[in-house]
C-alpha cells in the first residue's frame, strides 16, 4: 500500500523537554495505525503536528502529498482531526454545531452542505437529535458528533486523539464500530492514538509503540507478539485421549510441551511457530485415530506485548 503520511525524523521540543524524538513512520493509504504509549509519550504532539496544529521543531513529514511545513492549510483540508475533548459548542444544537464548521471548512453551498450533514448524521445516528442542543447529549453522542464533524469536509484522513476516552463499555463499542466502518468499508486513512488497547487490537492493522518521544516499535500484532517471544499455545480438544494422541503430538518439530487436560478432554501444545506446526500437529493425531473437535491458538494478548515492550525500553 501507497504511504500517505510519511514522517522523517519528527521532533517537538518545548524549552529544553523533548516531546517527540526523531519519528520516523509511514501509515498506509487505507490502513489504521495505532499509536501506543504511556501518558507523556508524544503521542498528542505527534497527532498536532501532523494536524499542522503545531510546527516541528526539526524533521518533517507529508500528508496526502503535502509538507506540513510548506503547505499547512491544505494539509488541515486532508485530515479531519479528533482531539483529546470533542470541542463542541454545547449552547448550540447538533445541526448547528455541523452547520459552522462546515461552513470553517468553506462548504458554502447551502444545498450541498445540508446533504452532507444530513448524511453524517444519519449515519452517526444522530439525525433524530438533530435540533437538541449538544449540552443534552451524552458522552457518547458528543464524542460521535466530534467525529462527524471531522468528516464534514470528506478528508481521506482521520487523526483520532483518544476517541473512547470517558467512554462507558456500550458507548465504547460504539464508537470502535463507526471507526470499524469508516475504514473497511468507506475506506479512511485513520492514524489512532489511544490508551485503550481493545481498541488497538480489535481496529489496528498495525500498531507503532512510542515511549519518551521515542519509537519502540513498529508491526503488526503478530509481527508485535513474535518480538517479545511469548508462548503460544494451541489447545486441541478431542472426542478422547490417550497416550498414543500425546505422543504423536510430542514428535513435530517445534513442538515444546505437551500438557494433558484429561476433563476437559484437550491437549495444551507448547510451540515457536504456531502457523508451522498446527497444520502437523492435527495430522499427526488425526493419524493417530484422534478424533478432533476443534483447534484454537492461543497467543499473548497485546497488552502483554505493550507491558513488555515498555518495561524493557524503559530500562
Amino acid at each position: 500500500m501507497t504511504p500517505i503520511i510519511k514522517a522523517n525524523e519528527l521532533t517537538k521540543t518545548f524549552g529544553s523537554y523533548i516531546a517527540v524524538n526523531h519519528l520516523t513512520f509511514e501509515v498506509r493509504e487505507g490502513e489504521v495505525l495505532g499509536l501506543l504509549g504511556p501518558n507523556g509519550a508524544g503521542k498528542t504532539t505527534t497527532i498536532r503536528m501532523l494536524a499542522c496544529l503545531i510546527s516541528p521543531s526539526e524533521g518533517s513529514a507529508i500528508v496526502a502529498g503535502n509538507k506540513i511545513g510548506e503547505n499547512p492549510l491544505v494539509v488541515r483540508q486532508t485530515v479531519g482531526i479528533l482531539t483529546e475533548t470533542p470541542s463542541l459548542y454545547e449552547r448550540l444544537t447538533a445541526l448547528e454545531n455541523m452547520d459552522f464548521f462546515a461552513k470553517a471548512y468553506n462548504l458554502l453551498d447551502d444545498h450541498k452542505r445540508s446533504e452532507r450533514i444530513k448524511e453524517l448524521l444519519i449515519f452517526f445516528s444522530l439525525w433524530e437529535r438533530r435540533n437538541d442542543k449538544v449540552v443534552t447529549f451524552s458522552k457518547g453522542m458528543k464524542q460521535k458528533l466530534a467525529i462527524a464533524r471531522a468528516l464534514v469536509h470528506k478528508p481521506p484522513i482521520l487523526l483520532l486523539d483518544e476517541p473512547t476516552a470517558g467512554l462507558d463499555p456500550e458507548s465504547s463499542k460504539e464508537v470502535r464500530d463507526l471507526m470499524k466502518t469508516l475504514s473497511q468499508q468507506e475506506k479512511y486513512t485513520i492514524l489512532l492514538c489511544t490508551h485503550h488497547l481493545k481498541d488497538a487490537e480489535k481496529l489496528c492493522n498495525r500498531v507503532m509503540i512510542i515511549n519518551k518521544g521515542k519509537s519502540v516499535i513498529t508491526g503488526t500484532l503478530d509481527e508485535l507478539r513474535n518480538k517479545i517471544n511469548g508462548q503460544i499455545i494451541i489447545q486441541v480438544a478431542l472426542k478422547k485421549i490417550n497416550s498414543k494422541m500425546v505422543e504423536a503430538a510430542k514428535k513435530v518439530d517445534g513442538v515444546k510441551r505437551v500438557d494433558v487436560d484429561k476433563p476437559a478432554s484437550m491437549l495444551k501444545i507448547l510451540v515457536n511457530d504456531a502457523e508451522l506446526t498446527t497444520p502437523l500437529i492435527v495430522k499427526n493425531i488425526v493419524d493417530s485415530k484422534g478424533l478432533v473437535l476443534s483447534v484454537n491458538v492461543l497467543r499473548p494478548s497485546l497488552e502483554e506485548v505493550y507491558l513488555k515492550l515498555i518495561k524493557e525500553d524503559s530500562k
